[in-house]
């Protein structure tokens, strides 16, 4: 169990901030994993008093706050229009309904957890996320990152004219998927982003351009096998990274048949 010597409730990013320079400070969202830990903590920061906790949208774009909910991304009609319901299919299995009303959007980021449905999803977007001292950057170059001290304010998505689909295999309903899909053709660049591997999600290109004369049967086998070369997986309990490379082969192929609207996948 986390032992909490201190809390407060920030008044300000550049209090939070301060706060977190300090070994002993860290920035909580809805302390479902950190909950989990054996440590101490001497000062748990909240965001909740800082209004991060709403998506606004815009003609331009999405601008969802670190402390937006999964449960809110499920939901927000404007957000899943524009991802064709990708956004709640990402979410949807993550624990329960109460759980997604606590964990935060931020939090999932942040973590750049190795079976994050929610990075998988925002990484097949053109997505950017805003740090209180390090800007705005793009989200894929904010994944291959270490972790520091900066504070997380919120996620940004370009709302660029595009298609978007979300697989996930896992051994049941609830539990940590054994292996995330995202496929996506933003401006007409097809992205496929392969999580759980297990390690973070990554980001595949069609460089071959094997997509580019439209989707068929034979170019989504043909996209899915190099989809499949191209990220390297692992082994863990849920399974092998013989079994993990097959699904990224089974899951693009079936995202890339969906994206061009030959099948349905629940």
């Amino acid at each position: 169990m986390i032992n909490i010597q201190n809390y407060v409730q920030a008044e300000s990013l550049e209090e939070a901030y301060q706060l977190n320079q300090k070994k002993s400070g860290r920035i909580i969202g809805g302390m479902l994993w950190m909950k989990m830990a054996r440590n101490t903590v001497g000062t748990a920061i909240d965001l909740c008093r800082l209004g991060l906790d709403a998506i606004e949208e815009t003609e331009e774009e999405f601008s969802i706050g670190a402390m937006v909910a999964l449960r809110q991304l499920e939901t927000h009609p404007g957000l899943n229009a524009y991802t064709c319901g990708a956004a709640a299919r990402a979410v949807q299995d993550i624990i329960g309904v109460q759980f997604r009303n606590m964990a935060t959007v931020g939090g999932s980021i942040w973590g750049r957890f190795g079976f994050s449905d929610v990075l998988t999803l925002f990484l097949a977007m053109d997505s950017y996320v805003e740090l209180y001292k390090g800007g705005i950057i793009p989200l894929e170059i904010f994944a291959a990152m270490k972790q520091d001290n900066d504070i997380l304010v919120r996620i940004l998505v370009r709302k660029k004219p595009g298609l978007f689909t979300y697989q996930a295999m896992r051994i049941q309903r609830t539990d940590f998927p054994v292996l995330t899909c995202a496929l996506s053709q933003v401006e007409g660049e097809y992205r496929a982003v392969i999580g759980a591997r297990p390690g973070r999600a990554m980001v595949i290109r069609d460089k071959r351009e094997l997509l580019k004369d439209g989707i068929t049967e034979d170019s989504a086998r043909a996209f899915a096998a190099y989809t499949a070369e191209s990220v390297p997986t692992g082994s863990n309990v849920r399974g092998s990274a013989a079994y993990r490379t097959h699904l990224v082969n089974v899951l693009a192929k079936r995202s890339a048949l969906e994206l061009g609207g030959m099948q349905k996948w629940n």
